[in-house]
């Protein structure tokens, strides 16, 4: 019975944080071309991306969500309301012209957001406290591989059928979708936290208070450093296969549909692994396939390569990130305060959203002047920066579970 209830909550949770990435990255993916077919400048379709702040600045609502927070209750009410208030806003934008109302929409898609991440701020301080120590890791599976599949679902099979059916018969069905995405935590009556004692709720100036506790520097150092020998390569992938010849279509399908399949699989897996081996273990595992996966990229770089060998590029490529994803939430689930979970969890996040930006914009002005050598050799110093970051700091964490 206890493991029936526990895959009922894995399931549920995996629901919640499909239902949020899918009309991400819907739109995210049809709006810059739907942008250029009506002639927008290249600067205006960048800018866009300014849609995806309150992603970035959620960090600065959640002490009100885990103050007002206090048992399981509370948390399913506020992912209630934000998740219904996204998929009004949704199903709104339906009825909209994109020629005439183009401001309009964005601004509503911008207070979309808004409500996703509130839900994701919810659901991940739910799943902080739903999850013992040694079961944190399948739930930041669920949460990666929600975002694997919602990525690949909103980003790929939505705009096929995009096309096929248009923006107006698209939208009410993806509004429904996030609704009907509600209904296992609606039945779930499994899920049980502990109610928070009065001394634990969280204030406004705890943001700033994580960053005082005296062992979180090594963490910080660890999220900047996990991702960025794969980011440099993943904001890059798209033009190297462009200049190698390959078509949008083809890159689509190497990229967009089997790399992040593959990275939907590595999270699961990645899962069972830090469950079995431990969080030290992890990491040093983890961070050795990102190295491997950087110096196979900087060796394919000095080769004409084959289709073949691209693909186990990106197999390796997307696996490694999928399976990094999972050692990154989980020990920053390990890092929140009693009364705080949601927002030191957002925080450590948030670290790693700026972090991958950065180096997204570093490693194009690197490929600009050094070539794609220089810009896989940069990445394979990088993973082994962490590498070797991780055996020297977390030395003493070699804890197996």
């Amino acid at each position: 019975m206890i493991q029936k209830d526990k895959t009922y909550n894995l399931a549920t949770f995996f629901c919640l944080y499909i239902a949020q990435t899918i009309p991400m990255s819907f739109f995210s993916t049809v709006i810059p071309v739907m942008m250029r077919q009506e002639n927008f400048s290249l600067s205006a379709i960048g800018l866009l991306q300014l849609i995806k702040l309150p992603w970035i600045l959620k960090f600065l609502w959640s002490p009100m969500i885990d103050r007002h927070a206090l048992t399981t209750g509370d948390y399913k009410r506020w992912i209630f309301s934000s998740e219904l208030i996204y998929a009004a806003l949704i199903f709104g934008v339906a009825f909209l012209d994109f020629h005439t109302d183009f401001y309009t929409i964005v601004a509503l898609i911008i207070i979309s957001f808004i409500a996703s991440a509130t839900q994701d701020i919810a659901t991940d301080a739910l799943a902080v406290l739903s999850f013992s120590r040694k079961d944190k890791s399948l739930a930041n599976s669920m949460q990666s591989m929600g975002s694997f599949g919602g990525s690949m679902i909103g980003g790929g099979v939505l705009l096929l059928l995009f096309k096929q059916i248009g923006w107006n018969n698209l939208l009410p069905c993806l509004a429904l979708f996030v609704i009907v995405a509600l209904l296992p935590l609606l039945f779930n009556k499994g899920i049980k936290i502990q109610p928070k004692q009065p001394d634990e709720r969280a204030k406004k100036a705890d943001v700033f208070y994580f960053f005082t506790q005296r062992k979180i520097w090594k963490q910080i150092g660890f999220l900047f450093l996990y991702y960025s020998g794969l980011i440099g390569t993943l904001a890059m992938l798209k033009p190297y296969l462009v200049d190698l010849g390959y078509s949008m279509k083809e890159i689509g399908v190497m990229s967009g549909v089997a790399g992040t399949s593959i990275g939907f699989l590595a999270s699961f897996t990645g899962g069972i692994i830090v469950r079995r081996i431990g969080r030290f273990q992890a990491r040093i595992l983890f961070a050795l396939f990102v190295l491997v996966a950087t110096l196979y990229f900087l060796g394919l770089s000095y080769a004409t390569p084959t289709t073949v060998l691209l693909y186990g590029g990106i197999f390796l490529l997307w696996g490694s990130y999928g399976m990094a994803t999972i050692v990154v939430y989980t020990t920053a689930m390990d890092c929140v305060r009693p009364g705080r979970e949601g927002t030191d969890f957002t925080i450590q996040t948030v670290i790693t959203h700026l972090s991958g930006m950065l180096m997204a914009i570093l490693s194009g002005k690197i490929a600009d002047h050094t070539g794609y050598h220089g810009l896989f050799f940069f990445e394979s110093s990088i993973a082994l920066t962490s590498l070797i970051y991780i055996l020297i700091v977390f030395r003493k964490d070699k804890e197996m579970v």
